[in-house]
């Protein structure tokens, strides 16, 4: 698609929602009923093409600096009126519409979840942290994505407050809610569980999760190899039922299992009368280890076809998840998701939402930009900094389709692949107020 009718497409799911604004309007007998300077649209679109200049600047570039530019209060009176499901709904509309003209049988989708900090309030004790050790008190949102590794965009998404999170719902209600008939989900081993590989397998879907080598993981209580790789075919009978019958069938380890009524499991009853036959679900998988290094491996568990998918390409499939870890980079710090311009939980909501539009909004154009190739020791791509400015300015009509183009093309940095770094754990800070760039 060329980059007009990826605004296009963004625009149209602006307008459409703001022409019908009422069931996402905290007072929807009132909201948005009279004519106002800053009607529902120029909201909406202004929040979606925020950077992280202050509050006033991001206003004045919206109303191109014009004597008429209103309030910052005026701005966050009209805000307030809009549900965070606002930008949800454009969220999902633009990005399924983008999906539309992808051409794959089988989309590669990673998930994986990042924690965003926000402006400290002790009062909201379903994201508030004490600080320790002397550090500060803080307040986290937790995000779940799933994303498209080889389009590079976000393809669903799920705010949940730290102290509620739940990566195992979140991905299962991603997995269920989608409308793509077929997908390859790939995860870490945060998601590691029975209940999602069962969600992920009546879907349809295909799942490549790694899991956890000690006792607490699904690998235990398996009859494995006891060499370093192997590569073994798993059909597995879960159940609840404990009856002596049932407890003589878990001794074939590879074909039977105990699910706990502690643990979560959607495909099973909680309880079983003893006078009821035992209710089984079978779960098909493989069980793959191989190599990263000398003396490292890894395990995975998949549902992937042995033959057409072997270790090497198990191996690889899982080494594109990391497209999904730079893009929680990219969009806290290039799209800016690190500088809210508000500190109700609400209206950071509605920006986390926005922010995601514009990196899918970016991605896509940037996507579609021929690169030239030469005679060069690396291969390079496009420079996401400067294509994102570029994309605002073209999003707010302050840039042209064909310069757009050009310049994205002109400003390259090299692929530098199999490069390591260790990873950094703290938590990223939330920007303060007074001290945006201008």
């Amino acid at each position: 698609m060329k980059p007009k009718q990826i605004k296009k497409l963004l625009v149209d799911e602006i307008q459409k929602l703001a022409d019908n604004p009422q069931d996402y309007c905290t007072n929807p007998g009132s909201d948005f009923l009279r004519k106002r300077k800053l009607p529902m649209n120029k909201i909406l679109a202004g929040i979606i093409g925020m950077g992280s200049g202050s509050l006033t600047n991001e206003l004045l570039d919206l109303f191109g600096a014009s004597a008429d530019t209103p309030t910052s209060s005026a701005f966050v009176q009209q805000r307030k009126k809009i549900k965070p499901e606002a930008f949800k709904k454009i969220f999902d509309g633009f990005s399924s519409k983008l999906i539309d003209n992808f051409n794959e049988d089988m989309p590669i989708l990673a998930v994986d979840g990042s924690d965003v900090q926000i402006p400290t309030n002790p009062d909201d004790l379903n994201s508030f942290h004490s600080g320790k050790d002397g550090r500060k008190s803080y307040n986290l949102l937790h995000i779940n994505a799933l994303y498209n590794i080889n389009y590079s965009i976000y393809h669903d998404v799920i705010i949940q407050k730290s102290k509620e999170k739940n990566e195992h719902n979140a991905l299962q209600e991603m997995v269920d809610r989608s409308e793509i008939p077929k997908a390859l989900v790939i995860a870490d081993r945060g998601y590691e569980s029975f209940n999602s590989m069962a969600h992920i397998q009546e879907k349809g879907w295909f799942f490549l999760i790694r899991v956890k080598d000690g006792i607490n993981g699904i690998k235990n209580g398996l009859d494995l190899p006891k060499t370093d790789c192997f590569d073994i075919d798993i059909s597995l009978k879960l159940t609840r039922k404990k009856t002596n019958a049932v407890k003589e069938l878990f001794k074939d380890k590879n074909h039977y299992r105990s699910v706990s009524s502690a643990q979560p499991f959607d495909y099973l009853p909680l309880k079983n009368k003893k006078s009821e036959p035992a209710k089984f679900y079978e779960l098909h998988f493989r069980i793959v280890r191989f190599p990263i290094s000398e003396t490292s491996y890894e395990t995975i568990v998949t549902n992937l076809n042995s033959e057409k998918y072997p270790p090497d390409e198990v191996k690889k499939l899982y080494a594109s998840r990391w497209g999904i870890e730079t893009s929680f980079r990219d969009l806290k710090y290039t799209i800016g998701m690190l500088d809210f311009h508000s500190k109700k939980v609400m209206c950071i909501q509605q920006e986390i939402y926005a922010h995601m539009i514009m990196y899918n909004f970016a991605e896509m154009i940037t996507w579609h930009v021929v690169i030239e190739k030469k005679q060069r020791k690396h291969t390079y791509k496009a420079n996401f900094s400067v294509a994102v400015h570029m994309c605002r300015l073209f999003y707010h009509g302050k840039a042209t389709s064909p310069d757009l183009e050009v310049i994205i093309a002109r400003n390259l940095i090299p692929v530098r692949p199999n490069r390591h770094r260790e990873r950094n754990l703290t938590i990223k800070l939330f920007h303060g107020f007074l001290y945006r760039v201008a």
